[in-house]
């Protein structure tokens, strides 16, 4: 006969991936977890994990019962809420998929603003180069700079933001400072590795121009703009970050201005679970609320 409780068991190993790590989260001895998941598809007559040597994959069938055993779940941490014993809070992990750019110089520190009104909310932040897939659970929210397709997916642009041209004093001081766009074209410049650019509208740079002259590329925002700093180039960054750094000097601040939208995304089986709804809710109201961060040198 089916188990509830093998569901806990279930849930935690899909969210770990790993024996040991779902057996560490549960308290248990590794051999346990196995077993409890052997008796839950015995009992289902299906099979809800792939056994691969990078952990546990769920399958077709698992998907399914994953968003099933979250909602059962969410219900029950809900109880208190529902009988009007306890305020509503949010119990349980959130991962949170996103650019490292954005992630590290903007989300990192508003996330940890919510996990301090929320204790109970275990938050991971993933940085990625490509679009992630919601529908195979590989985050609970996508935050990114094209809206994902995707069936079953609910997208809602929540702010944007603005980039710049940037060199250093010491760029400055040996190169001079252009004076007009016709005059960039004579610079030195720092972009993205052009082979390893998974979402082109990262690829701003092009939005300005096509440099003649890059003498420094590299797939991480943070290392262009830590070379951007060191004198090696002009670069194109977004205001969120280049604030950060005081050796950081606007070039053609009024003439050169590039904009991207920003779009938050979550599966429709996760929209009303409450800590995704918490977390959705918090990330809307800080770029609302933080608009000028992200505008504003």
């Amino acid at each position: 006969m089916f188990n509830w409780n093998d569901l806990v068991f279930f849930l935690e190993l899909a969210r770990q991936n790993r024996l040991a790590l779902a057996a560490r989260r549960l308290r248990v001895d590794h051999t346990t977890v196995s077993r409890r998941i052997a008796e839950l598809e015995k009992d289902l007559s299906v099979k809800l994990f792939d056994r691969k040597t990078d952990g546990f994959v769920l399958t077709e069938q698992g998907h399914r019962l994953f968003a099933v055993a979250e909602r059962i779940e969410q219900e029950v941490m809900n109880l208190p809420t529902l009988l009007g014993t306890g305020d509503e809070a949010a119990n349980g992990r959130v991962r949170v998929a996103t650019m490292e750019g954005i992630g590290a110089w903007f989300l990192a520190e508003r996330l940890v603003e919510l996990r301090e009104q929320q204790p109970g909310l275990v938050l991971e932040l993933v940085t990625e180069r490509h679009l992630i897939n919601l529908t195979k659970r590989e985050a609970d929210i996508f935050i990114s700079f094209v809206p994902p397709a995707g069936q079953r997916l609910i997208v809602k642009k929540v702010g944007s933001f603005r980039l710049a041209l940037f060199a250093s004093e010491a760029y400055i001081s040996k190169h001079g400072m252009p004076e007009s766009r016709e005059a960039l074209l004579a610079h030195t410049f720092v972009d993205y590795v052009e082979d390893l650019v998974a979402i082109q509208p990262v690829r701003w740079l092009l939005d300005v121009l096509d440099p003649a002259s890059v003498a420094f590329r590299s797939s991480s925002m943070h290392a262009q703009q830590n070379a951007i700093a060191s004198g090696v180039g002009i670069g194109l960054l977004p205001l969120f970050s280049a604030k950060k750094n005081r050796m950081l000097v606007p070039i053609l601040f009024d003439d050169v201005q590039v904009f991207r939208d920003v779009y938050l995304s979550v599966h429709e089986d996760l929209e009303f679970l409450a800590r995704i709804r918490i977390v959705t809710k918090h990330i809307v109201s800080f770029f609302k609320r933080d608009a000028g961060d992200l505008q504003i040198i």
